[in-house]
């Protein structure tokens, strides 16, 4: 790239791998040292590939979340999702779930028993999108959807999961403009990204591209410069996950599990999850995760 061409890029951001033993969880979103959200999304986990033995799995136990929305997206593999509004759903790749905290939701995710039977896949997304001033404390909901537009061309195609993007928009619930979608390059395949979204980022989660000339690296969550049209393409094959939205203009606090305007609420919602006062998940009311500690320390984002 020439030197007085602007860089695509503003920042790219390594994440940070836990291994569980089983999989990987890369967590780009916090990022350790970084006041940084994209449009809505505040927290950015990928996790995967990952093939299970017999008899192992996913169990995340049950949990809170407030004034948030949950984005899961898998690429391979299933979920049971059960939340505390009495929904049992079985997540497949394909197929959005949005989960929408507001004043206050519990859930669990776990493998299914026919994933456990054979050893479970996994591999996927899960996000999370602040919502926006005067809408932190909406009702609790869930949606799932699996009509979700496909943009295909002769080597390459892309699923819109939320928002709208290259002329089509998906169903799912938008509680601030958000742009979400994963983009499967053939070799030699190539994608515009536009350049309306207030913020963009790109993660390249399998195989090999580049944004406007310049290599992605792998699992990285790379935010692109605004108001710059751009092309993604790949000479051998990959798969990216692109994502942003509207920028905030009010600051979020992050923690744990809690996402707020307010740190009073999120002191308030850690006293009420201790004091077992969020209500239970109908179907997965034996176990839970406790609170981390007893003294949130917040970090406020962007």
């Amino acid at each position: 790239m020439s030197d007085d061409l602007p860089s695509p890029f503003l920042q790219s951001i390594a994440p940070v791998t836990h291994d569980l033993g089983a999989f990987k969880v890369r967590r780009a979103l916090p990022a350790p040292g970084r006041r940084l959200m994209v449009g809505p999304f505040i927290f950015v986990d990928e996790f995967g590939p990952a093939q299970l033995e017999h008899g192992q799995a996913m169990d995340v136990r049950p949990h809170p979340h407030v004034n948030l929305a949950t984005v899961t997206w898998l690429l391979e593999g299933a979920i049971d999702h059960r939340d505390s509004l009495g929904t049992f759903a079985t997540i497949r790749p394909g197929q959005v779930n949005l989960m929408t905290a507001g004043s206050g939701i519990v859930h669990s995710e776990r493998s299914p028993a026919d994933e456990r039977a054979v050893g479970p896949r996994l591999y996927g997304m899960q996000t999370w999108l602040a919502l926006p001033d005067g809408r932190e404390e909406i009702a609790p909901a869930f949606e799932s959807h699996s009509d979700l537009p496909l943009i295909a061309g002769s080597r390459a195609a892309a699923r819109i999961i939320m928002g709208t993007l290259w002329g089509r928009t998906a169903p799912t619930t938008q509680h601030a403009a958000t742009i979400y979608a994963e983009i499967a390059l053939e070799p030699g395949g190539a994608v515009p990204i536009d350049a309306e979204a207030d913020e963009r980022a790109l993660m390249l989660v399998g195989g090999q591209a580049s944004v406007a000339g310049v290599a992605l690296a792998p699992y990285e969550l790379t935010v692109l410069a605004p108001g710059l049209a751009m092309t993604l393409s790949s000479d051998h094959g990959g798969r990216v996950m692109l994502l942003g939205g509207e920028a905030f203009r009010s600051k979020r606090l992050v923690w744990w599990n809690f996402v707020s305007s307010s740190a009073e609420r999120i002191y308030q919602a850690a006293a009420d999850w201790r004091e077992g006062r969020f209500p239970k998940v109908p179907g997965d009311e034996a176990e839970f995760i406790p609170l981390p500690k007893e003294v949130p320390t917040l970090v406020d984002y962007p």
